[in-house]
């Protein structure tokens, strides 16, 4: 088991869920909470294989993934913003609609081959660096490179921007942002478009460039529901999100190489010999995830963490509160 593979398909793997998270940073840094994440990573990469495949263009099937996923959660942003129903029953019902479109218009996808793919390259002198350039900058996709500028550039623009300013205040105090002349209602609309956006190119790096294919709803494997948990462990932060992204990105990719040499340090090796523990291991990661959304459902725990004070509650202009 060479650790240094390990952590350089760690970041891809982790790639594709910084993707997801980032976006959904956005979305509930605007008071919106999307638990339809999985769903639209599973459209994303069946929009973005298929389109590949029929047009010969990679980047185009990228596109189209994303704006799959852009558009399909535009549905929960008028259900929860505009009709002010459940934000997370709304959620998991756009998380069940996307699901059930991809598998229905994906079904038959698994048997293409030769389907165009994004590419892959090394970066001249960084992949030099010892250690660090094997993992970070040899053979890795194009969106690897990507996800090095989005979180950075994320954090700058939640932090640093006047339209960053806007996104916290009506995250936070959607009441005193319509008072300054914000508008609270689009600027919702918009970030739960972005988070769409961002949650398609995850699902398109996945059968683009970090397994290409069509394997049905094992293609995401349930990373959306680890970058939702994830998004709350970051505590809305897109360089703690990628810190996690990362690290679940190895986690992953170390439980599968586990289970493969007879022996560990020259000794027995139990993951080998007995496949239940691999199952266990592989579970641990949403295991996770379900600790950290009971944790932060808790009033004290969110207050500390900083989730923003109006995530989950619709915005009704003249009414008192948030």
């Amino acid at each position: 088991m060479d650790l240094i593979i390990v952590l350089s398909a760690g970041v891809a793997t982790g790639t594709a869920l910084l993707f997801a998270t980032v976006g959904e940073i956005f979305a509930e840094r605007s008071g919106v909470m999307n638990l339809g994440v999985e769903g639209m990573m599973l459209l994303g990469a069946m929009t973005a294989y298929s389109v590949s495949a029929s047009t010969g263009s990679p980047w185009l099937g990228a596109l189209a993934g994303m704006l799959a996923a852009g558009l399909i959660s535009q549905i929960h942003a008028y259900i929860s913003i505009t009709l002010k129903a459940d934000q997370v029953v709304s959620g998991l019902a756009l998380n069940f609609l996307a699901s059930g479109v991809s598998l229905v218009l994906g079904e038959g996808l698994n048997s293409l081959k030769g389907v165009p793919t994004l590419p892959f390259f090394s970066i001249p002198l960084l992949v030099n660096i010892p250690i660090l350039g094997d993992i970070l900058f040899k053979n890795q996709s194009v969106l690897v490179y990507i996800g090095y500028l989005l979180f950075p550039l994320a954090w700058y623009f939640i932090n640093r921007t006047r339209p960053g300013l806007h996104l916290r205040a009506v995250g936070e105090y959607p009441s005193a942002a319509d008072s300054q002349g914000i508008n609270v209602i689009g600027l919702r609309y918009f970030y739960t478009f972005v988070g769409g956006l961002l949650a398609g190119l995850g699902g398109a790096a996945i059968s683009l460039a970090i397994s290409p294919g069509w394997f049905s709803e094992k293609t995401s494997a349930g990373l959306g529901w680890i970058a939702v948990g994830l998004v709350i462990f970051a505590q809305w932060d897109p360089i703690r999100a990628a810190g996690g992204s990362y690290i679940f990105g190895a986690l992953r990719r170390l439980i599968l190489d586990i289970q493969g040499p007879t022996t560990i340090l020259g000794l027995r090796n139990p993951f080998y010999y007995n496949p239940y523990y691999g199952f266990f291991l592989q579970m641990l990661p949403y295991a996770f995830t379900v600790v950290v959304l009971v944790l932060g459902s808790r009033e004290a725990i969110r207050k500390r963490m900083g989730t923003p004070a109006a995530l989950g509650l619709p915005y009704v202009r003249g009414q008192r509160g948030l």
